[in-house]
């Protein structure tokens, strides 16, 4: 029988209080890895009581911590903070991300600057700090997504944004080959998760049209890529854009 056991590793997930990094958290907690639960520390409270119940259900080995991916000091204190609650880190999964849908020509300016800032800079400001922290031998996994590779209608920040994570994973997979960590990024269909069921019905239907399985992902068949890619199954697979979309072709 094999199986993949993470005990005594450390993860920090980003944008995990809900939907896909939630699944991912706690995927990689039931294989027995510590993991740090990032969640966007918003004025009203709401991710921070979303993060903190997952923390309860989870019991040991996790923990809540709000940091903007989007601010590269709140980025530090969120390593710093991991690092001394349980030492070593060894997983680090960039999951955080935001949508601010609309046309080319009707976009704004802020509509485009937070999802690049959220989805490609927080990405980078992660990455750069883990480049330092991490452990020989850890693994970075980044969510880049179909639309990086398909640019869907509307979508003209968060593709490009998607599309940069991409670059962005392979050159960072050849920066830290000598210290023997992996860099990978999952590109990922329409996912059952509140951002996925934000879609419109009808434009969601034609996208299921496209994909020969014919359905939606569930988040935990998501989070299984990422478990492999956090363990040592895969330790000669770095560089890589993995497309988990049923079939979707890109």
């Amino acid at each position: 029988m094999i199986s993949i056991d993470l005990a005594h590793q450390t993860a920090i997930v980003t944008g995990a209080s809900q939907g896909l990094g939630e699944a991912t958290a706690r995927l990689l907690h039931q294989a027995g890895a510590n993991v740090v639960i990032n969640f966007y520390p918003d004025d009203a409270g709401v991710n921070a009581a979303k993060a903190n119940r997952i923390v309860e259900e989870l019991g040991e080995r996790a923990v809540a911590m709000g940091a903007d991916v989007s601010q590269s000091s709140d980025v530090e204190q969120l390593f710093e903070a991991a690092t001394a609650r349980f030492g070593e880190l060894r997983l680090v999964i960039n999951n955080a991300g935001i949508i601010r849908d609309r046309t080319c020509k009707k976009m704004s300016d802020s509509e485009w600057q937070s999802v690049i800032d959220t989805n490609l800079t927080g990405v980078f400001n992660v990455c750069r700090t883990a480049a330092t922290r991490l452990a020989n031998g850890g693994r970075i996994v980044n969510f880049a997504s179909i639309s990086g590779s398909l640019g869907f209608f509307g979508q003209i920040n968060y593709a490009a944004a998607k599309a940069g994570v991409m670059g962005l994973t392979k050159t960072l997979a050849r920066e830290l080959a000598r210290q023997q960590i992996t860099v990978n990024a999952i590109a990922p269909g329409i996912i059952l998760t509140e951002m996925g069921q934000s879609i419109p019905e009808q434009h969601r239907a034609e996208m299921i049209k496209q994909i020969p399985l014919g359905r939606c992902a569930e988040p935990n068949e998501i989070a299984s890529v990422v478990l492999f890619l956090c363990s040592e199954l895969s330790s000669y697979v770095t560089g890589q854009v993995i497309h988990v979309s049923g079939g979707w072709y890109v």
